[in-house]
């Protein structure tokens, strides 16, 4: 156990500049030197932060395992630090994911999203660290299925003998809370039948037949959590690759289809998925479309090295204008569905209070 290393990214809304567009350079300077101070402190073993977006990003690696209270202590304090700073600058939605007054062990249904693996680390190893803006954790769901069982995506699993049985897939019944697992590619369509439904059921983990751990995605949905609308959850997913798992490449491949997933403006619509460079990761038009980004890291004995911006490259221009072709097709649908969400997703979102005033107005027929 003492040799394992563990990937945690821990993700919070805490303060935009100019609303829901981008996090400010002053709170990534107070999450480096919260997380400086845990290094030198030999708490952690190293870190690295940016944002997607709004969205300030913790990427941690320590030996504490899965959950350590004491890593998510740091998180948690890293948060409350920076919003101290966001709400001295008037930032937009200052504190917005911590919906805790207190810590209270584990940040897991606290506010902030999570994403972490633990696992031995192979002689060269490269982890990616990939973080999504504008929208919620099923999201995940199809570049994932893409990467680890659509052989259309990644070649290495019909050619590559230690990728050929396949992987198990855990996927959470978010509403629920419950969790189940499938073995691909025998029980793909069992698996499709669920996580084809992204906003209740989401991939959690996932991990080779032999138990070798390949992916981690935050499941945190702040709406369930909250019980209304504060915000989307946007995101994080760890993936390990090469050697035995899907290739950089073939991970990138399951992103290089603008999917349409929920959230966008408000909350409240469908759009795009645009997989863009880390300085491109700002949410402006109609507060989007969707963004992702993908940070490239090779794991030595613990330490980050890079990273490698995976998306800053022109061969995803033709998706990115793909994605903007869509979002200029969802738009003109202004209010209307398939634009909108549909009523069991906006139930938590402000619409419910616009439509209660018309409810006396109803006759019955």
């Amino acid at each position: 156990m003492a040799d394992k290393i563990t990937f945690s990214i821990i993700k919070a809304d805490i303060g935009s500049l100019c609303g829901h567009h981008v996090v400010h350079p002053d709170l990534i300077e107070v999450a480096r030197r919260k997380l400086k101070e845990a290094k030198d402190g030999n708490k952690i073993v190293d870190f690295y932060v940016t944002n997607c977006g709004d969205d300030l990003e913790l990427i941690i690696t320590h030996r504490k395992g899965e959950d350590s209270e004491e890593v998510h202590s740091l998180a948690w304090d890293t948060f409350c630090e920076a919003t101290k700073k966001s709400k001295e600058l008037k930032l937009y939605g200052a504190g917005q994911d911590l919906l805790a007054d207190t810590f209270s062990g584990n940040v897991k249904g606290m506010g902030p999203g999570v994403a972490e693996l633990e696992f031995e680390e192979r002689p060269s190893d490269p982890v990616i660290a990939i973080m999504m803006d504008k929208t919620e954790p099923g999201a995940f769901n199809l570049p994932l299925f893409r990467v680890f069982a659509d052989p259309f995506c990644t070649a290495g699993l019909i050619i590559d003998k230690s990728l050929h049985s396949g992987f198990i897939f855990e996927v959470m019944d978010v509403k629920e809370h419950r969790l189940v697992r499938l073995n691909t590619p025998e029980e793909m369509y069992d698996l499709l039948a669920l996580i084809g439904t992204p906003g209740r059921y989401v991939i959690k983990k996932i991990v080779r037949k032999d138990g070798l751990p390949a992916a981690a995605c935050s499941t945190s949905r702040l709406s369930l959590i909250a019980g209304k609308y504060v915000g989307k959850d946007d995101p994080c997913a760890v993936v390990r690759a090469q050697s035995g798992l899907p290739a950089v490449g073939e991970v990138l491949e399951g992103f290089a289809f603008p999917h349409i997933v929920a959230g966008w403006m408000r909350g409240s619509h469908h759009g795009p998925m645009m997989p863009v460079s880390v300085k491109n990761a700002k949410c402006t038009r109609f507060d989007g479309p969707p963004r992702v980004i993908a940070l490239g890291f090779q794991l030595a004995n613990g330490r980050l090295i890079g990273p490698a911006d995976l998306f800053d490259d022109p061969a995803f221009d033709t998706v990115r204008l793909k994605a903007a072709e869509i979002a200029d097709y969802m738009r003109r649908h202004g209010p209307f569905e398939p634009s909108r969400l549909g009523p069991e997703e906006l139930e938590y979102t402000t619409l419910p209070e616009v439509l209660s005033k018309l409810e006396e107005r109803f006759e019955k027929l």
